[in-house]
C-alpha cells in the first residue's frame, strides 16, 4: 500500500509487531495492515517457518504469501544478546506485539507479558498459544490438527466409511478462527487504551490478551457445545474414541444428513446447488415450489416419533432431489431468487477468483510478487466508508527491511549490534 492510501485507513501510525509463524498470529497482523497499521515481522535468521512449507523460492511459497502480504520483515535472532536489545528497541516503538510462542521461550526472548510490559507498558500484548496459560496442557506444543482433535471438531465431519478421523477439507479452522480472534483481541486492547487515555489514564498499563487453539476450535462448535444437565464423564478423561465410537458418531451425522431436506447441496439438470432455509416461511415456499408436502416443515431437525416417521422424513430428500434434478441450475437461482428462497450455485474455489462478486468486492487482489510473477490472492475483508482498500504489497523478503528499521531506531535511541542477514 503506498503511504498516501494508508494515512485514510482506520490504523494508520499505528505499528503493530509480528513475532508469530504459521497461521493464526500471521493471519491476525495481516488484518491489521489492512486497516493501515504497520506491521513489521520480526523473524528468527531463517524466517517464519511457513516460508518453507512448500516453498515457490526461497523465501517463500503460496502459504506464506497468502498470510503475510502489507508487511515488514526484520531479522532477529532472539537467541543472541544482540538480537534482543534489537527486539526491545522494536517494542519500544509499538502499539501492538503478537506472538505465539509458548510460555517459557516467550520469557526466554523477552516476549511474555511482564517483559514487554517493562520495555513499553502501553503495547498491548497479544498472544496466541495451543491450549492456554492454565491447566495440565498448558505447556504442551500444539497445532491447528492437535486443537481440532482435542476439542471434538476433528469427529464434527466424520463419515461412514473414514478409517480414522479427518480435517473437514484440510481446513485450518483452529488457526484461522484463533487469527480472527487474534486480531479482534488486538483491536479490543487499541480502544481500552485509547479509551482509558481519553478518561486521564494515559499512564496505565495496557491490556494483555490471550487467544488459545483449543478456544478457538471449540469457538466454532458454539452451538452445539451446549450440555443440558451434563452427566460427569465415567472413564474420568481416560477414555478415547476408537474405532467403535468413530463408527457411531459417523452414522449419527450421517442420520442427521438424512433428515435435513432444506440446508443442504442438490443435484440440478447440469451441476449442483446449494439450497439454506433456515425459518418455516422459508421451508413452507420451497416445499410448495417443489409440490412436496411437509407435515414436519417446522422443525426438521426434530427426533423422530418412530421409525415410521424417520422413514418417511428421510423420503422427503429424495422428493426433493428428484424435483430439482430436472432443471438447470439457472432455473433454480432464478425461481429461487423471485421467491426469496435461499440458495446459490456451488462453485470450485478456482472459480471463485473469477468471480463477479468476489472482485466487486474486492476480495481478490493480485500483486506482483518478485521472483514468482503475479500472484492472485484474498484481498482485504473490509470495505471502509464505501471504498474498497488499496492495493495490497507483496509479502517481504526475509530481513527486507532490517537495515531501514534499524536506521530509524538509531535516530531516536542509541543502538548497536543485529544480525540482519
Amino acid at each position: 500500500m503506498s503511504d498516501v492510501a494508508t494515512t485514510r485507513l482506520p490504523l494508520a501510525g499505528l505499528r503493530v509487531l509480528d513475532y508469530a509463524q504459521y497461521v493464526a498470529g500471521p493471519f491476525a497482523a495481516m488484518l491489521l495492515a489492512d486497516l493501515g497499521a504497520e506491521v513489521i515481522k520480526v523473524e528468527p535468521p531463517r524466517g517464519d517457518a511457513w516460508r518453507h512449507y512448500e516453498p515457490l523460492t526461497a523465501d517463500g511459497g503460496k502459504w506464506f504469501l497468502s498470510l503475510n502480504r502489507n508487511k515488514k520483515s526484520v531479522v532477529a535472532d532472539l537467541k543472541t544478546e544482540e538480537g534482543q536489545q534489537f527486539s526491545a528497541a522494536l517494542i519500544r516503538t509499538a502499539d501492538v506485539v503478537i506472538h505465539n510462542m509458548p510460555p517459557a521461550r516467550a520469557r526466554s526472548f523477552g516476549l511474555d507479558r511482564q517483559s514487554v510490559a517493562a520495555v513499553n507498558p502501553q503495547a498491548v500484548w497479544c498472544c496466541v498459544s495451543a491450549f492456554g496459560s492454565a491447566g495440565p496442557d498448558s505447556a504442551t506444543l500444539g497445532y491447528d490438527l492437535i486443537a481440532q482433535a482435542a476439542s471434538g471438531l476433528l469427529l464434527a465431519d466424520a463419515r461412514p466409511g473414514d478409517e480414522v478421523p479427518r480435517r473437514s477439507g484440510g481446513i485450518a479452522m483452529a488457526d484461522l478462527t484463533a487469527g480472527l480472534l487474534t486480531f479482534s483481541a488486538a483491536l479490543i486492547g487499541l480502544t481500552d487504551r485509547f479509551r482509558r487515555a481519553a478518561a486521564g489514564g494515559a499512564d496505565e498499563q495496557a491490556r494483555g490478551i490471550e487467544v488459545s487453539l483449543l478456544g478457538a476450535a471449540l469457538a466454532v462448535q458454539v452451538q452445539r457445545f451446549v450440555a443440558v444437565n451434563p452427566a460427569p464423564d465415567p472413564s474420568g478423561g481416560t477414555s478415547y474414541c476408537d474405532d467403535t465410537r468413530l463408527t457411531q458418531i459417523a452414522t449419527a451425522v450421517a442420520d442427521s444428513d438424512e433428515l435435513e431436506p432444506y440446508y443442504r447441496c442438490y443435484r440440478a439438470a447440469d451441476g449442483f446447488i446449494a439450497l439454506a432455509c433456515l425459518n418455516h416461511a422459508q421451508r413452507v415456499k420451497v416445499s410448495g415450489l417443489l409440490g412436496v408436502d411437509d407435515p414436519w416443515a417446522a422443525n426438521p431437525q426434530a427426533v423422530p416419533a418412530d421409525a415410521a416417521e424417520y422413514t418417511a422424513r428421510s423420503a422427503l430428500k429424495d422428493a426433493f432431489a428428484e424435483a430439482i434434478s430436472v432443471k438447470p441450475v439457472a432455473h433454480w437461482i432464478a425461481v429461487f431468487e423471485e421467491l426469496g428462497i435461499p440458495g446459490g450455485p456451488v462453485h470450485e474455489i478456482s472459480q471463485a477468483h473469477h468471480a463477479e462478486q468476489v472482485r466487486a468486492n474486492g476480495l481478490v487482489q493480485t500483486i506482483d510478487q518478485p521472483g514468482i510473477g503475479q500472484v492472485s490472492l484474498l484481498g482485504s475483508l473490509f470495505t471502509i466508508d464505501g471504498t474498497a482498500a488499496p492495493d495490497a504489497v507483496s509479502a517481504p523478503r526475509l530481513g527486507q527491511h532490517t537495515e531501514a528499521l534499524r536506521e530509524s531506531l538509531s535516530q531516536v535511541q542509541t543502538f548497536e549490534g543485529i544480525d540482519h542477514q
